[in-house]
């Protein structure tokens, strides 16, 4: 059924938007709720879609045989506007479901993975798009080549981002798709790593093509009808690798492209970072068994600017570099910190973190304090609580006692600014999936700032 009005309870969520704008460029009328404003629903209702920030069903438009309610798992089940719906006899769905619904009768290309995800399937769109192929794309971050978490294209392809947190991938029967890695989290959803290993099994056995797996990860031809293929950083017993890496002064990578059927040579990450010669590779197999030519693949690479908030450089001088990064999980503050290292060898590294959900920091407390016990300096700020309501002992502190940096101070976030003031910093790198992307814009300003005092200091 076509439905006249889209409602969104939730809209601000990364997901969320890019569907809203999906039926907003289908013609639909869409609104819909969020909990604070934000630089995202900012750039929706400059779209045409109109957002508010209270929980009042006076919003929710009155026609329900032609409104359809989207909503995230994020929303907590007593919020008011939900309830209204729920029990009005509106068609209310979950997110993951309308995104299973587009998908359906188009070749989706899914890409999966407890981390690396998003920045994998932003590359595979934007090699797509920069091709004479195109497709249509629903990303979990905004694209820097194209201003959006959302492409749309009359090629009958679709990249979506497939999210493991509620099972929501099952939702989706890809014709390729790549698992980026099957690390053990969201465990208030699957209690334990085997259940979150089973769930990607689950997910690897709706593929009607080919799974495209990470050298290592546990799925076999018993959990998938479909083709089995693996890609890895450099392993030369993978499908498909990187080879002769090269990483120049500004930590650009070259390197050749090894795959079943040749070599590509000479291709060029637009972003530096090594973990992004991985996920150059993982976005390129993809494209390669799809069918995208070599010389298309390589053009893309190159002309790729990444994605917001994942390592997001801000600022970068010779005496000072300031990097932004999504990273919320214990691997991926150490992908972040590695890279990092590679870059800016010799230099201070200090590391602002905010922890996400109280049940990740009690459940990875100490994968947490080892990870970010790699950089000089730790500034450790208070959970971020998203969906959750605190859980009795479980605060930063657990984090913070165990970490053995050089340097630590736990801080409340009204306290950052101040105490930076003051900081000497050489390299710093704001982690998080919190609200820490509040601090970017300040932070680069103040940074800024200093370089212009130090400019007209030694004119």
């Amino acid at each position: 059924m076509e439905y006249k009005n889209i409602y969104f309870i939730g809209i601000g969520g990364i997901g969320m938007s890019a569907i809203a704008r999906y039926y907003r460029f289908r013609g639909c009328d869409v609104s819909g709720y969020d909990k604070t404003p934000s630089e995202l629903t900012a750039a929706l209702e400059e779209e045409g879609i109109r957002v508010h920030y209270e929980d009042c069903t006076d919003y929710v438009p009155k026609d329900r045989e032609n409104t359809l309610v989207v909503y995230t798992p994020a929303i907590p089940g007593d919020m008011g506007e939900l309830r209204f719906v729920l029990e009005n006899g509106y068609r209310v769905v979950k997110r993951s479901k309308i995104l299973g619904e587009i998908a359906k009768g188009q070749q989706c290309l899914a890409v999966a993975g407890t981390h690396g995800k998003t920045t994998t399937s932003t590359l595979l769109a934007h090699i797509f798009t920069s091709s004479s192929e195109g497709c249509s794309a629903f990303l979990g971050g905004i694209s820097k080549n194209y201003g959006t978490n959302l492409l749309t294209s009359h090629n009958p392809v679709i990249v979506a981002e497939a999210d493991e947190f509620d099972r929501s991938f099952l939702q989706l029967f890809p014709r390729i798709a790549v698992i980026t890695a099957m690390d053990a989290d969201h465990l208030d959803i699957y209690s334990d790593l085997a259940h979150v290993q089973e769930a990607f099994k689950a997910f690897a056995s709706q593929v009607s093509g080919t799974v495209i797996k990470k050298y290592g990860l546990d799925i076999t031809p018993q959990d998938t009808g479909a083709q089995i293929l693996e890609y890895s950083l450099d392993n030369n017993l993978a499908d498909f690798h990187a080879e002769n890496i090269h990483c120049d002064e500004c930590g650009y990578f070259t390197f050749d492209l090894h795959h079943p059927s040749g070599v590509i040579e000479g291709c060029r990450c637009g972003v530096p970072g090594i973990i992004n010669v991985e996920n150059s590779v993982a976005a390129a197999a993809v494209a390669l068994v799809y069918g995208i030519d070599p010389q298309s693949i390589r053009t893309a690479l190159a002309s790729f600017r990444g994605v917001k908030r994942r390592f997001d450089i801000q600022f970068n001088t010779p005496a000072c570099s300031y990097i932004d990064d999504y990273a919320h999980h214990p691997k991926e503050i150490e992908a972040a910190v590695r890279s990092i290292r590679d870059i800016f060898p010799g230099r201070k590294l200090t590391a602002i973190f905010q922890p996400h959900l109280y049940t990740r920091t009690r459940d990875f407390a100490d994968e947490f304090a080892q990870a970010l016990s790699k950089v000089d300096k730790l500034i450790l700020l208070d959970i971020y609580p998203a969906r959750e309501e605190p859980i009795p002992g479980v605060s930063s502190e657990i984090i913070f006692d165990k970490v053995t940096a050089p340097q630590k101070v736990l801080l409340r976030k009204e306290q950052l600014m101040d105490y930076l003031k003051d900081e000497d910093i050489e390299v710093l790198v704001t982690l998080g999936a919190g609200n820490i992307d509040r601090f970017i814009s300040p932070i680069t300003q103040m940074l800024r700032n200093r370089q212009k005092i130090t400019n007209i200091i030694y004119e």
